[in-house]
């Protein structure tokens, strides 16, 4: 009876629940990194938001960032008691945004939000607004139908999480100790499209540049060059004997294997019949966790040496991000039964945990020590033209928190 009425109450904000995704999507909120100013004029909005709507003890943890106008990224942490504060139900979402790309491809303007067919549009109503607002309309629905929750409710509001999470929580986590090893934390950072997927591992990552160097020669006589393209061309074949060196195939991931895909290529000579002296192309490795990276970058450095010796060039190699694999949280920690019956109970469906290929934020509450778990219900439409919330997932998402709220 109890979260029927929450839920009840939940379906009763659905206009409003809109009216603050439209209105926190009009304030473009990316990192100085991509080129904007950041998630100050955003936090601001949430936070006169949260005052006006009986959080408490809300807290704004300032990342110094001297290539932001203010200074800084703020990260907001806001509460709702319960009847015990012995553990707090965390969910923790992010405040940054992506660029919008080529504004040719959008139907509308990306910070110009617009509802069309249960769906709202914009940048970052998906990516991660869905459940930021689902999550304060959860507790909202609380405080209207004056019921506590069974322990104390924390909701991380943080900057950063599109460029490395190094001005978000990872500077929460290593300036303050709000955190708690008996805490549920869930991070709405990943999910599909019925909402059975709750990420509980990651693969490690290995992104990497290889540039080959030969003798740049007319195209019609090569003995007087080296083709450094044709080089790196037999140095993508050779690289795709990774996948026979490292072959293990673990279920818990999709895909369940180790993967290593030549990606990026930069343009070399920009005329046909000239021979490139120097090639450059890139790798995505997502590596499963039994492996150790170094492993991996040693096989691809003997691999890269039988293509000198062969070819007679000179092949660098340069790491452009490398992301160990964070310690899995057990298929059986709270966080993960608390999501699978509040999925059962909202969605009918039942929550699988499982392993992804990219990187989530939950690996640094992984590696700092705690068990956190990934979910969200969404057609996975982040960083893309035209990305949109469907709103019956806004307010799914927003009762799937709740039954989580009111669970032992």
């Amino acid at each position: 009876m109890t979260f029927d009425k929450i839920s009840q109450r939940i379906d009763s904000f659905r206009d409003d629940m809109v009216n603050l995704q439209i209105n926190l999507a009009a304030v473009p909120a990316i990192a100085p990194a991509s080129g904007g100013e950041g998630e100050e004029k955003k936090a601001a909005v949430l936070v006169k938001f949260l005052q006006e709507n009986g959080f408490q003890g809300i807290e704004v943890i300032k990342a110094p960032d001297l290539d932001a106008p203010s200074g800084s990224r703020p990260n907001i942490l806001a509460y709702y008691r319960g009847k015990s504060s012995a553990k707090t139900v965390w969910i923790m979402t992010h405040t940054d945004v992506v660029p919008p790309g080529e504004l040719s491809l959008w139907s509308g303007h990306p910070f110009k939000p617009w509802v069309e067919a249960g769906k709202i549009y914009g940048r970052g109503v998906e990516d991660n607004q869905q459940d930021m607002v689902a999550s304060i309309y959860a507790v909202k629905a609380f405080q209207a139908e004056g019921i506590k929750p069974n322990f104390d409710i924390g909701l991380a509001l943080v900057a950063d999480e599109e460029t490395g999470s190094e001005k978000g929580i990872g500077y929460v986590l290593h300036h303050s100790n709000v955190f708690r090893h008996k805490d549920i934390i869930i991070v709405p950072d990943a999910g599909n499209e019925d909402g059975t997927l709750i990420e509980v591992a990651e693969k490690s990552i290995l992104w990497l540049k290889f540039k080959t160097l030969g003798k740049q020669a007319h195209g019609s006589m090569p003995e007087k060059g080296i083709n450094s393209f044709k080089a790196a061309s037999f140095l993508v074949t050779e690289l795709n004997n990774l996948y026979q060196e490292f072959p293990t195939n673990d279920p818990l991931f999709d895909p369940p294997i180790s993967t290593f895909e030549p990606t990026k290529k930069e343009a070399n000579v920009p005329n046909i019949n000239t021979i490139p002296g120097e090639d450059i192309f890139y790798m995505d490795s997502r590596i499963l966790p039994n492996y150790k990276v170094e492993e991996v970058e040693a096989k691809i450095k003997e691999f890269s040496a039988k293509i000198e010796d062969r070819f007679k060039v000179r092949i660098t190699i340069e790491e452009h991000q490398k992301a160990l694999a964070a310690p899995p949280t057990s298929a059986k920690a709270p966080v993960v039964t608390a999501l699978e019956k509040a999925v059962k109970k909202v969605y009918g469906t039942d929550g699988t945990a499982m392993g992804l290929g990219g990187g989530t934020v939950a690996a640094l509450f992984r590696r700092a020590g705690f068990e956190a778990a990934c979910w969200s219900r969404i057609d996975e439409t982040a960083h893309q033209p035209n990305e949109y919330c469907i709103i019956d997932n806004m307010v799914g998402d927003a009762k799937v928190f709740a039954h989580i709220f009111l669970q032992e």
